[in-house]
């Protein structure tokens, strides 16, 4: 049987030292112009501190125009560079692995806060966004790209894609928006292939033992289970990535579609051919219990999301004790400070229903 305090190599880079990495969590807590702040440096390292194989930072735009929120961490321009560098230092002198998710909220960008109409592969009129021309999806491409290489030169371990939620990735693979007549839309081959080439860009201009991986999550946006299932598939066997991190929103739920509904939605991923590439999951994992059953049921790790918010440590008590489980929500603002997070992130977490008191 496969522990929690199982160490986990990669087919790239350094092994974790168990099977929990900390999940992208939005925090609010950069500056307004994607610059670390000191309350996120803290909050981060901490979890690194605290046990966590991987901690990987929040959504990290590739754009400045691909702001999701704001206090959204940057990673689109050089002048990033020096916070970022401390930032994967302070992760690896707490004993833990390092990632920055790369992302793009493409029509999900407030257009009050990026200061002009958001930007996706589709035109929406219920977000204002217009389509991005062939020549900016390929600029969109070049920016992931080189977002990925700067952090790369910060310090990290490897870069996750964010193709989850709704987000700009996950916007091309939408079966019934993107309709697309340049290549990047309408069949399924072409609504993945962004995704793909991003994939393959990263793996070039890297370095061999760099770390690469990418979110993606199975339903809602106008996301298919048996599209999401059939890319999982490719990319897993496809050699380029280490590590494929599935947002299942509840690892155990039934999926919305009927005809996937015979079996928890874990079970459907896990039981995918994976080659070497390494299967995580999340979702509502808040005890040692629940880390156990995603291992039994075929995860290679998981991601901690809640309970890490909850717990800077979750990762040390896990590994500690089988019994361990999340201190029950509500908690009071005093518990989050304690816990290493910022006025911004506790503020961020009171809109929570039923996370904070008051």
């Amino acid at each position: 049987m496969t522990t929690p305090a199982a160490p986990l190599t990669f087919s790239r880079g350094p092994a974790m030292a168990n099977r929990m990495m900390l999940a992208p969590l939005t925090n609010l807590q950069s500056q307004p112009d994607g610059t670390l702040s000191d309350d996120e440096i803290n909050w981060l390292t901490l979890r690194a501190n605290g046990g966590m194989g991987l901690v990987m930072t929040a959504a990290a735009h590739v754009q400045r125009q691909g702001q999701g929120f704001p206090g959204q961490l940057g990673i689109w321009s050089d002048d990033h560079l020096p916070r970022l560098t401390q930032l994967a230092g302070a992760i690896r002198a707490g004993g833990a692995l390092s990632s920055v998710q790369l992302h793009h909220a493409g029509i999900r960008s407030p257009k009050d806060l990026i200061g002009e109409a958001p930007q996706g592969p589709f035109a929406d009129a219920e977000t204002g966004s217009r389509a991005l021309t062939t020549a900016e999806v390929e600029q969109l491409r070049s920016d992931f790209i080189a977002a990925a290489v700067r952090a790369e030169r910060a310090g990290f371990d490897g870069v996750e894609l964010h193709g989850a939620h709704g987000y700009i990735l996950a916007q091309f693979l939408d079966a019934e928006n993107n309709q697309r007549t340049d290549g990047y839309g309408g069949s399924f081959e072409n609504r993945k292939r962004i995704i793909l080439e991003v994939i393959d860009g990263i793996r070039a201009a890297t370095r061999p033992d760099f770390q690469l991986g990418l979110r993606l999550s199975p339903e809602r946006f106008g996301i298919r289970i048996a599209e999401a299932l059939e890319l999982a598939q490719e990319v897993m066997t496809g050699g380029q990535l280490d590590y494929l991190d599935m947002s299942l929103w509840d690892c155990f739920k039934t999926p919305e579609d009927a005809a996937f509904a015979s079996q928890p939605l874990i079970n459907h991923f896990t039981a995918l051919e994976r080659g070497a590439t390494r299967l995580g999951v999340a979702g509502k994992i808040m005890s040692t219990a629940k880390v156990q059953a995603c291992l039994d049921a075929g995860a290679d790790f998981v991601l901690i999301g809640r309970g890490a918010i909850l717990h800077h440590d979750f990762a040390a008590r896990v590994v500690a004790d089988p019994a361990f489980a999340s201190t029950p929500t509500p908690v009071t603002r005093a518990h989050l400070e304690a816990e290493g997070l910022g006025a911004a992130f506790v503020d961020y977490m009171a809109t929570w229903k039923g996370f904070v008191e008051g």
